[in-house]
């Protein structure tokens, strides 16, 4: 069965890729991947506010006693004294490119130009066969128009395209005015692929401490129903690469993301679930559904039921929801509220 798939140039062994994720903070971890049928796998992310605040650290470093007396400059500390930055992730992919053979790829989470660009660089330099900028960025000034908001995540994949030569994708939520339009101007801006879509982990209220905390929850297969949809749409109509995320449990969830136009499909929260091992599971059952139903290759199935291939486009449209929710009534009489 041939399940070779390519994504952002890079040529992998199937579409299964370990998204961004805390099972990749350990090089046995990368290792597990690997043995397990991970065909590439995308490292954990470094935090913009990490970043800021290693260099708020090295700035106090260089300040502290300039204002005493002229002799100030042997207050400096030695070199070895401070880092520029997370030094330890690039150590880590440094050392995850010597402990396997598939690509890794690094991550970068943040939602402003700030220091990522240099940092970027670092990670080229530390081997990274590509760059992931997940972009969080939830806009809550009542004064930022929309347009404001779309240049921001432009000129951070501007200013980072323009300070490496490896591939850059970009993930993204799906909460654009017309997400369509949004993918087409990041296309044009040079991003190499689009990651659809970054989950934002949202705050909840503990009623006994009277505080607000955050509330980590793993997908569900209903989650992919969003990507789902946006992949088949913009299928055969961009040249970056698309991946698919969040919401994909099973061998059938990444077929389904697959003939929508998916070039890989990125595993999260079923790996945290059921352990590493799960990307053979499904690679297993991927191939024995192949196998029956007589297809060769992913190359095959790939796009097969996106807009531009499906027998009914409007499917993947508005105009089937008044439709769905008839056939929901007649077939169950409960609410639809």
């Amino acid at each position: 069965m041939d399940l070779k798939t390519t994504y952002l140039g890079l040529k992998l062994r199937t579409p299964l890729v370990p998204a961004a994720s805390p099972l990749s903070e350990e090089i046995d971890g990368i290792k597990q991947m690997e043995d397990a049928g991970a065909s590439a796998v995308v490292l954990y992310s470094v935090f913009e506010e990490q970043l800021r605040r290693e260099q708020a650290e090295l700035d106090d470093h260089l300040e502290r006693g300039t204002e005493s007396f002229a002799e100030a400059l042997t207050y400096f500390p030695a070199p070895n004294e401070f880092r520029l930055g997370p030094e330890e992730y690039l150590q880590h992919i440094a050392k995850a490119k010597e402990a396997v053979r598939i690509p890794i790829i690094a991550s970068l989470n943040g939602s402003s130009t700030g220091g990522w660009t240099e940092y970027a660089k670092g990670m080229q330099q530390a081997g990274a066969d590509a760059l992931e900028l997940n972009i969080y960025y939830i806009p809550t000034d009542m004064n930022a128009a929309s347009c404001d908001v779309e240049q921001n995540y432009l000129d951070i994949l501007k200013a980072v395209k323009a300070a490496v030569s490896i591939p850059v994708a970009v993930k993204l939520s799906p909460f654009f005015t017309n997400f369509a339009y949004m993918a087409k101007r990041l296309d044009q801006a040079g991003a190499n692929g689009l990651v659809l879509f970054n989950r934002f982990y949202q705050p909840d209220i503990d009623l006994e401490a009277l505080e607000v905390r955050p509330n980590v929850l793993l997908s569900t297969p209903m989650a992919m129903r969003v990507p789902l949809r946006w992949v088949a749409l913009l299928y055969g109509k961009l040249q970056a690469s698309l991946a698919a995320t969040s919401g994909i449990h099973r061998a059938t969830d990444v077929l389904k993301m697959l003939m929508a136009g998916a070039d890989v499909t990125m595993l999260c929260s079923a790996l945290i679930r059921h352990g590493i091992r799960q990307i053979g599971v499904i690679e297993r059952d991927l191939i024995a559904w192949m196998e029956e139903h007589e297809y060769e290759s992913v190359a095959q199935l790939k796009g097969s039921l996106s807009q531009k291939n499906c027998p009914n486009p409007s499917s993947f449209e508005r105009a089937q929801y008044m439709r769905a929710l008839a056939e929901y009534s007649t077939g169950d009489s409960r609410s639809t509220e």
